[in-house]
């Protein structure tokens, strides 16, 4: 884990919402921002510690979980660029799940004084994070739906067809065990090796460890479509 001072004025990857920022406001969060490098399952935040900054993910990949009585729940999985954790940060100040980096990964803690001064007066940042917000809202809400409503085939499609989006390409490294691929799609890891192995068997995917490539798109988008 590696730490440097933010450079939001030359940042390529700055949200929406920071884009709508003056200069005066930009010189501000780039004062109270710090930039911190995780490597692969490095934690970013964890479950039931105090938090006390606003985090912007601007590279990587992270999975959000939490620990339940008996076992991980992954949550989702964040791809870069995205806010993690707003609720539990301006709610609770606790954090009510853990996000820990999937790859090399980089994220900005930014003061939440400042985060929210900026809301207080500044209208069209308020606008852009919100718009956000519901988005990230929205895509949680289908997931849970795919989740409860559609058989494992479906769920299984479904989340290869995500890191397919996730990656920009149709082969890509699995960033999960078969136990957590299990566990995003809330089931064995025993079921989830069958079925990529169907898939593959059917020329749907090619398999190899955790490299898939997708051979058939239109037939797992058919899969994930009929649930």
């Amino acid at each position: 884990m590696k730490n440097k001072s933010g450079q939001c004025n030359n940042c390529q990857l700055k949200s929406s919402s920071v884009r709508t920022l003056n200069p005066a406001e930009t010189e501000r969060l780039e004062k109270n921002c710090t930039e911190v490098h995780f490597k692969k399952n490095d934690i970013i935040f964890k479950q039931n510690a105090f938090s006390s900054n606003i985090i912007y993910l601007n590279n990587g990949l992270v999975k959000i979980h939490i620990e339940g009585p008996q076992n991980e729940q992954i949550i989702k999985v964040v791809k870069a660029p995205s806010y993690l954790g707003i609720p539990t940060t301006f709610n609770e100040k606790i954090n009510h799940y853990s996000a820990t980096a999937l790859e090399q990964t980089s994220v900005c803690f930014i003061d939440i004084d400042v985060f929210k001064d900026f809301i207080y007066k500044n209208g069209q940042f308020a606008y852009e994070l919100i718009t956000e917000l519901c988005k990230n809202e929205l895509n949680s809400f289908h997931r849970c739906v795919n989740r409860t409503q559609k058989h494992i085939h479906g769920r299984i499609a479904d989340a290869l067809l995500f890191f397919k989006n996730t990656f920009e390409h149709n082969e890509f490294i699995l960033p999960f065990t078969r136990l957590e691929f299990g566990n995003f799609v809330d089931t064995s890891r025993e079921s989830v090796s069958r079925i990529l192995t169907e898939f593959k068997n059917d020329g749907i995917i090619n398999l190899n460890g955790k490299k898939v490539e997708i051979l058939n798109e239109k037939l797992l988008e058919t899969i994930s479509n009929k649930g």
